[in-house]
């Protein structure tokens, strides 16, 4: 929007899109599904450090009982074993797609 806005007060010219039509550079369909799985992965990985984190006050909030301790720990692992898939999700599908399909 900032871009725009300083086009616009210098007096320039803006090409106006049709809906749907990204600016810069034509967008390629593997692209858009490189996009589209990264955003599932980041809004997976923010869940798994959202799980870390009601672990962390479930942990604190335990009072010394055993039992709730033992959950509050499983429920961190399980967080940091989902933000690990997440990652390494992240990382192969991006060296898939870029490398053996040709993505740019």
């Amino acid at each position: 929007m900032n871009n725009i806005l300083t086009h616009f007060g210098a007096g320039d010219k803006i090409d106006i899109k049709q809906v749907g039509e990204k600016y810069g550079s034509g967008d390629s369909l593997q692209n858009t599904i490189i996009a589209i799985i990264n955003a599932v992965v980041g809004v997976l990985a923010l869940v798994c450090v959202i799980v870390i984190i009601i672990g962390g006050v479930n942990y604190m909030t335990s009072s010394g009982d055993a039992g709730k301790v033992k959950k509050a720990k499983d429920t961190i692992l399980y967080g940091v074993i989902g933000l690990v898939v997440c990652v390494l999700a992240f990382a192969i599908v991006n060296f898939v797609i870029t490398n053996i399909i040709g993505a740019k």
